[in-house]
């Protein structure tokens, strides 16, 4: 079996091996076994995120994230026995958990020839195999609590990634017998691998990114076992590592965990880290790496801080806490060949019940209340002065229902990758306590508003409330180390009943830029800014580019907007972001030329610009009306793969790029932007959002600004090298065009008209006779929403639609 003989320190081995000895002889005294499973690694398709392990991509059911051929064993550490308690060839079997009695293992099992994993339990000896729950959704992650109930991660919550192509899941609840499932958080992205500490709070990884970069924040979270007391534990400002896989380290307040590098690796693989939460939730001091980042460990367990249990590729091992690591098992040459590896190992054997954390939860309720002590306390709140904060904006990110890439398009130009829906505004007091009540297990930020409702302090995480629960914050951004102030009075807020939250009036809750902002510029900045009068090179027409408007992307690449814009970065200074930061909302406030907006225009690009300043007001534009962009698999190719391309490219290759070298660079097909350097360096999945001079060069050249395909002869490519006397601007020097008769002229025009063709064809979602993806389709079908008579081209509002699904997901008493 590959056993090393350190197994054997237990029964008082003649040669003890390195600094382990000490550590096995205490430690694993009581331990005659330890279960764990046996699988392939990863996802069949080479998918390298540490999540995409199970259920299907987006745009091909039938194309699986799940490997197939997996065990359940037991090996006996005294003996070196291997028994295989669970073996299914084409099956899967992950994430064991043993009952505090010893006698029985809670795991996730897919059987073979069906799609989704399960809950069941089986004896130690591997008899009664009992299934728990059902359903076309996959249960994972489970874990006993001290109450005699299990929580676990699911796809019951009904939502994709919103930067990928694979489905959410996240923390659920249910009764020992997997009865009374209950979804006890709201995340839109991944929770991971829930864990009951000592003290009755479980611990897990939560994965957002509110306004910030979606690669870099998968940080160490509590809740109480009922979903009440929603925590930061460790690293929310610890941006680019997923700390996933954590456990309490017996007798004492740290936790063991991976520290998978960046955006993660497959299987949650990475070095092992102890963390110490006492010294702070961002404290860097906080958390010891005892590997090098290069090595690959997974599913660390604690025997003490000096002797960790983990996998590694087809081997157990055991390791101190200095990093000395020791291989105490390796898979069979069979399985080797197969190239399963180990995963999940855990000592089989009785434990002590953590505390038992009593139900918090009125399930009769719909809302829970949110007491804010004093919005002045906290982080970086410099400058802030006392009364200036009047209100707080309540902003919902929503569930995405599909998505099919690595990035934001077309919700956004590498800003925001979900809709913010305004729920409306409460109040903040004098002394800046706030007292209001939330639905129920829906996710919440909040923007900091004065006087004139202007953004002072925004929050770059979520929230949620459980039915009938009251959370409290000391302050905006508070230390989470420190304790409110005892003033001996009660905030003014709880002098009188909660606040309910007020809607704002004349904005929809959703924003969508073609519809409810683009009439505004139409009315107040096309007369100086379209392509008859190009004021300051500045295009705010709402002609239609590739991908985006002109006018949406010229507002984000000329950072009009200041949203955050996927960066590593938050909790930012007061009015660093949102509408006081905005230089839009200068330009509509009467400082631009006389341009004055009525109240009602001025709240709607306010509101805008605070929900996040998306393109599109629904997911069903995702995959969709875009030019040069291909969804995998997808039956009609959105690129530019029509015959008047290649003959376009040559005509400005010939007739172009002489001038247009690495300093101006320029685009030669409508599906291909330009590359330009810049100074900053990318993320895992690219750069943020050009600045500065890079940002400049995007404007004049941007495959997304010089293509027009709703007038294509008003095409900045076809505009600036034709003549001033024939109808163009002239300029770049020579006259390259005299005419537009000119044949390359000619070739230019012919392809930005199929282009046209092409996109009128496809259609966008602001288009007359749009209708979403058929995997968009599939999914509302599969969640209740559509009719399985829908067929996929048939119309549909899906505005609508979507607002159903949203609402669906919503809290209902029980």
């Amino acid at each position: 079996m590959g056993l090393r003989l350190v197994l054997a320190a237990c029964a008082a081995i003649a040669s003890p091996v390195l600094a382990l000895e000490g550590g096995l002889r205490s430690n694993l005294r009581s331990v005659e076994d330890v279960v764990f499973a046996v699988r392939f690694a990863g996802s069949p398709t080479g998918d390298p995120h540490w999540y995409a392990n199970f259920g299907y991509y987006a745009f091909d059911a039938e194309r699986k994230a799940y490997p197939e051929g997996a065990k359940l064993c037991r090996l006996n550490l005294r003996t070196g026995k291997l028994t295989v308690l669970l073996e299914d060839p084409r099956g899967g079997v992950r994430d064991p958990q043993v009952h505090y009695d010893g006698g029985k293992i809670l795991f996730s099992y897919r059987k073979g020839g069906t799609p989704n994993y399960h809950l069941y339990e089986i004896n130690a000896d591997g008899t009664g195999l009992w299934q728990l729950t059902s359903g076309p959704w996959d249960d994972i992650e489970p874990t006993y609590t001290a109450s005699g109930e299990i929580v676990f991660v699911s796809t019951r919550a009904r939502r994709w990634v919103n930067c990928w192509l694979t489905q959410v899941a996240i923390l659920f609840r249910a009764s020992a017998d997997g009865s009374g499932i209950r979804m006890i958080s709201s995340n839109g992205e991944q929770d991971n691998t829930p864990w009951p500490m000592a003290d009755g709070r479980i611990l897990y990884t939560r994965w957002e990114y509110t306004d910030r970069s979606q690669v870099h924040y998968h940080h160490l979270w509590t809740s109480n076992p009922d979903g009440t007391q929603q925590a930061i534990l460790y690293g929310n400002q610890r941006p680019g590592i997923v700390m996933i896989d954590a456990k309490p380290i017996p007798n004492s307040d740290k936790v063991v965990a991976v520290f998978s590098p960046g955006h993660g690796r497959k299987e949650h693989g990475g070095p092992i880290a102890i963390v110490d939460p006492d010294a702070g939730p961002d404290a860097e001091a906080g958390a010891r790496q005892i590997n090098p980042t290069r090595e690959n460990y997974r599913d660390p367990w604690a025997f003490s801080e000096d002797l960790i249990l983990a996998a590694r590729g087809p081997s157990l091992v055991l390791m101190n806490g200095k990093g000395t690591v020791e291989e105490i098992f390796r898979l069979p040459e069979a399985d080797l060949a197969a190239k399963l590896e180990c995963h999940e190992p855990r000592p089989l054997t009785v434990r002590a019940r953590e505390r038992a954390i009593a139900p918090k939860v009125d399930l009769t309720m719909r809302t829970g209340t949110l007491l804010l002590s004093d919005i002045y306390r906290g982080r970086n709140m410099a400058g802030v002065r006392r009364g200036e904060i009047k209100k707080l904006l309540v902003l919902e990110p929503l569930p995405m229902p599909i998505h099919f890439s690595g990035g934001a398009e077309p919700v956004s130009y590498l800003g925001t990758f979900t809709l913010e829906r305004i729920v409306g505004t409460v109040p903040v007091e004098e002394d800046g306590s706030a007292y209001f009540q939330l639905p129920a297990l829906r996710s919440f930020f909040f923007v900091a508003l004065d006087e004139n409702e202007m953004s002072v302090k925004r929050m770059q995480s979520f929230l949620t409330v459980q039915p009938g629960e009251t959370l409290g914050c000391t302050g905006c951004h508070e230390d989470r180390a420190e304790a409110p102030p005892h003033s001996g009075r009660p905030p003014l807020a709880v002098r009188r009943p909660p606040s309910v939250v007020e809607a704002i009036a004349g904005v929809p809750g959703v924003l969508d830029f073609p519809r409810d902002i683009q009439p505004v510029l139409d009315r107040h900045c096309v007369r100086c800014h379209d392509y008859t009068n190009r004021s300051g090179g500045v295009i705010l027409s709402g002609d239609r580019g590739p991908m985006y408007s002109h006018s949406y992307f010229t507002l984000t690449i000329l950072h009009q907007v200041a949203d955050g814009n996927n960066r590593p970065r938050s909790n930012y200074p007061p009015r660093a972001l949102g509408s006081s930061a905005s230089p839009l909302m200068r330009k509509v406030s009467g400082q631009h030329h006389g341009v004055v907006l009525s109240a009602a225009e001025l709240r709607l690009i306010r509101m805008w610009i605070e929900s996040g300043a998306a393109y599109p007001g629904t997911y069903a534009a995702l995959g969709t009306g875009m030019i040069g962009y291909a969804v995998e698999n997808n039956a009609v190719r959105q690129d530019m793969e029509w015959a008047s391309a290649k003959p376009a490219a040559d005509a400005i290759g010939r007739r172009c790029l002489s001038c247009h070298g690495a300093s101006r660079p320029l685009t030669q097909s409508i599906s291909g932007d330009i590359k330009i350097s810049r100074p900053e360096p990318p993320s895992v999945y690219g750069y943020p959002r050009p600045e500065g001079e890079a940002a400049q060069m995007m404007k004049k050249f941007s495959r997304h600004m010089v293509w027009n395909l709703t007038r294509p002869e008003k095409s900045m490519m076809l505009l600036a090298p034709l003549a001033r006397e024939a109808g163009g601007y002239g300029l770049c020097g020579a006259r390259v065009f005299a005419d537009s008769a000119d044949p390359d002229y000619a070739l230019i025009l012919a392809a930005v008209r199929e282009a046209k063709q092409r996109l009128e064809e496809m259609k966008r979602f602001d288009m007359p006779g749009f209708v979403p993806r058929f995997d968009w389709v599939r999914e509302m079908k599969r969640f209740g929403l559509l009719p399985e008579t829908h067929a996929p081209r048939d119309p549909v509002d899906y505005y609508a639609v979507e607002r159903r699904y949203w609402e669906s997901l919503w809290y209902r008493p029980q």
